[in-house]
């Protein structure tokens, strides 16, 4: 539909990929600044209008006064929101009813804080709380990451892609709701844990969606069933891993419902919460200096032939050179964060709390 582009140019719209932080960037170079500035859609996506999600917090860190406007698409009997279907089967069917109706409502103005202590994620939960009551719908912690994750799995044709939203405002910044995981089998954890005295309930995970993709990336490639559940071996394969009682501890960590499978949500949930630690970066920087590959993969994993221990070598040679840098080591790592417990015994024999010194984790990050 070649009229389609002329009229896009002709109100000078600016290309934005949204999964790309490069692209973002580029748009706003192209934007003229004399350009009055309009923000529709703080969820940062088009929903059905059942939930409302959490908000993007570009309109209320300038912390000026919000105009709240609500939108209702009253409909029989086609909803036109625009849900789980191609843009090209919502314009017929539009187009074959003979009326489509749209209410739009003006709240009133939402103030911000005057005390300037309120942080613009609570001004953007007031302005929320307002728009979910005025329109009659619950709030959910669902933000523009889960739509990336959505559409992720449904890129991939899994048969439920719903099933891998995990809600990402809560994971983006957990800081309660969560009980501490049992990591006595995660030896390095465990001396994390001993030193700092953490739980997850003061942990802030600070997963982006983008980090958040590329773990699903991960999880899809251990071939989930229709549930979207992957079993042991699955997961072991992915990692190169055999089963042994130590890669069974490691899916055990995830796996704490303990029926012998993992949603997305607690594989996500348990790589970040390793990740994370304040001390991870220096532990993965330690093990590089003081392991030898091919030694602490046959202690760690009993009975590794000669294939097996290739297939880990090259999982950490991430740039396929032959060799394994510090780069591909580090990098390697922090896309399979869990890893980290193969080096946990020599790490401890090293003593790794007092080589990591005696500062605040705060001060060592």
């Amino acid at each position: 539909m070649p009229f389609v582009g002329t009229i896009i140019r002709a109100v000078q719209v600016i290309y934005v990929n949204r999964f790309s932080p490069a692209s973002e960037k580029n748009a706003r170079r192209a934007a003229c600044d004399k350009f009055p500035r309009v923000l529709l859609f703080p969820e940062g996506t088009t929903t059905n209008g059942k939930v409302l999600m959490s908000f993007q917090l570009g309109a209320f860190i300038p912390g000026h006064p919000v105009q709240p406007i609500i939108v209702r698409y009253p409909h029989v009997p086609f909803d036109q929101s625009w849900g789980l279907i191609s843009l090209a089967k919502l314009m017929f069917r539009m187009f074959t009813q003979f009326h489509n109706f749209k209410e739009v409502e003006y709240l009133p103005v939402i103030m911000p804080p005057n005390n300037k202590i309120q942080s613009p994620v609570h001004f953007a939960e007031r302005t929320r709380q307002a728009m979910a009551s005025a329109l009659n719908v619950v709030q959910t912690s669902h933000s523009y990451g889960d739509l990336m994750l959505l559409m992720k799995a449904a890129e991939v044709q899994q048969g439920r892609p719903w099933n891998y939203m995990v809600e990402m405002a809560r994971i983006e910044s957990v800081s309660r709701a969560l009980k501490l995981f049992s990591l006595e089998t995660y030896l390095i954890l465990f001396v994390f844990y001993e030193k700092l005295d953490l739980t997850l309930s003061t942990l802030l995970f600070q997963i982006s969606s983008l980090e958040a993709v590329d773990f699903l990336d991960k999880f899809l490639s251990m071939n989930p069933d229709t549930s979207g559940c992957v079993k042991l071996n699955d997961f072991l394969r992915v990692l190169r891993l055999k089963a042994c009682k130590l890669s069974e501890e490691i899916f055990g960590f995830l796996d704490v419902e303990k029926n012998g499978s993992i949603t997305f949500k607690q594989f996500l949930f348990g790589v970040a919460h390793v990740m994370k630690q304040p001390l991870f970066m220096q532990a993965c920087e330690l093990a590089f200096a003081e392991c030898d590959l091919a030694d602490i993969l046959r202690q760690a994993i009993p009975d590794l032939n000669e294939d097996q221990v290739n297939g880990l070598f090259n999982l950490f040679d991430t740039d396929n050179d032959g060799r394994i840098s510090r780069d591909d080591f580090v990098s390697c790592l922090r896309k399979n964060p869990l890893l980290i417990a193969l080096f946990s015994p020599r790490l401890l024999q090293k003593d790794f709390p007092k080589l990591a010194g005696d500062r605040m984790p705060e001060e060592i990050v």
